[in-house]
């Protein structure tokens, strides 16, 4: 995740700090020198760090401990305080017409990645049971308009085109009436970008703005892209006026200081965060969830949100129910896996359980391979109903056909069957999933 560094930076800086009873400046010191650092190492603009800084100290210095906190959860409650207001204080939702359709247009530089995030901003509002329409309006990126269109076939979301022979003014102009048509209740424009900010592409964004009076203008930034984020989100605001961001590529290594920055920089909120490249990878921004991760802190509403959109109930109860009868199956394991793959990368749902970012660390460390996940699928997948469900009967002779089917070797067939054993003892003596962990548990029936 974008903040990995940082969050080990600034829990380790809390860490230092020592005190009783009263906050005073040379408990603060080294801690505060700590969290400056490890924040302008992010990537976070100065002058930013140096109010939160300020803020921190200023609340900090002197301060009563309250009864039910000692000193440095005190500490802990003020960072994780000021970083929710740096982050943007409350959750910016994304602003609804009075009267469909709603109007958001997506802007921002060539390469930010507007036209994949338009297809994930399309998925985002299906499951919010909307009924979106793709606009293309970036007529002159090669295959812009193409790919807008494969994008509408997998989401099963119409896509308004008009060539790249017609003007982008008149092509949003003529996409509202198409979604009069379609009964789409939101319309997503996808707009050029440039390489930089220059008069011509402001101009063409200002006349679809006049044209259409969209209810949100959403810059697109890449997070990779750090301070030149905050720089191109104030020049899109100050030429244009944008209502919010959304920051792509949040999953990645990026340091993040953008999304700290762009709040106190622009007064413009993050609405929306890309964190993966699936479809389904666009999640609201919430400020207190992610100060809470950044802190090591756990982020347990977004994971249950996560279970609850892509976890079956039935299955789920049906599995423990198998489990306490030890009658659960590798097609029943298959299915469980296939559940969580949904939730996202095995880094990605540990960062979300508190006190499980080290661990989320030694799996990176241990450079664990999740494509494991596909070879343990495809093997299982060369298994006939009969041997899923019953693997005792799998002899040597099923082990080699099972082996060529998938294209893996005897002994990877046998590692499977042999860890798959071994976990499934260990599931049912599983006391919580933190336990388990710190015991070495989630193995991957296939790896070593």
């Amino acid at each position: 995740m974008a903040f990995e560094n940082l969050s080990e930076r600034l829990q380790n800086a809390i860490k230092m700090f020592r005190g009783a009873g009263k906050i005073t400046e040379d408990d603060l010191k080294a801690p505060l020198r700590e969290v400056r650092m490890a924040l302008l190492e992010a990537d976070v603009n100065f002058k930013v760090v140096k109010d939160f800084i300020g803020k921190v100290k200023e609340r900090a210095l002197g301060a009563e401990v309250s009864e039910s906190l000692n000193p440095h959860q005190q500490i802990i409650k003020i960072v994780n305080d000021e970083l929710i207001q740096l982050l943007g204080g409350t959750q910016s939702k994304l602003t609804v017409a009075s009267k469909p359709p709603t109007i958001i247009m997506l802007v921002g530089l060539q390469g930010a990645g507007k036209t994949t995030t338009a297809g994930k901003l399309a998925h985002y509002l299906k499951r919010k049971n909307k009924k979106p329409m793709l606009v293309a309006g970036d007529v002159y990126r090669p295959a812009a308009i193409t790919q807008l269109q494969v994008l509408g076939e997998q989401l099963n979301v119409p896509v308004f085109t008009l060539g790249d022979k017609v003007s982008p003014v008149e092509i949003a102009r003529q996409a509202i009436d198409k979604a009069f048509s379609l009964a789409c209740d939101t319309i997503i424009i996808d707009t050029a970008g440039r390489l930089h900010i220059n008069e011509e592409l402001m101009n063409e964004l200002r006349q679809i703005k006049g044209a259409v009076n969209p209810q949100e203008i959403l810059l697109v930034v890449d997070a990779m892209t750090g301070q030149d984020a905050v720089t191109v989100a104030e020049s899109f605001n100050s030429e244009l006026g944008i209502d919010g961001l959304i920051v792509t590529k949040l999953d990645g290594d990026a340091r993040g200081g953008a999304v700290l920055s762009v709040k106190a920089v622009t007064g413009k909120p993050v609405k929306l965060i890309g964190m993966g490249e699936k479809l389904d990878a666009l999640e609201p921004f919430h400020p207190d969830r992610m100060a809470s991760r950044i802190l090591g802190m756990g982020d347990i509403l977004t994971l249950v949100e996560k279970i609850q959109s892509t976890t079956d109930l039935a299955k789920a109860l049906e599995m423990e129910k198998k489990l306490r009868k030890d009658e659960f199956t590798l097609e029943q394991f298959l299915d469980q896996m296939q559940q969580v793959k949904k939730l996202g990368s095995l880094e990605t749902i540990l960062g979300l359980i508190p006190g499980m970012g080290g661990i989320s660390q030694k799996l990176k460390e241990a450079n664990v391979d999740e494509r494991e996940f596909d070879r343990i699928e495809a093997i299982i997948r060369s298994m006939t109903p009969k041997e899923r469900r019953n693997p005792d009967i799998i002899n040597g002779s099923r082990r080699k056909r099972i082996a060529a089917g998938c294209g893996m070797r005897v002994q990877d067939v046998n590692k499977l069957l042999k860890n798959f054993e071994e976990s499934k003892k260990m599931m049912k003596k599983m006391q919580g999933m933190a336990k388990f962990a710190s015991k070495g548990g989630f193995k991957l029936p296939f790896t070593h």
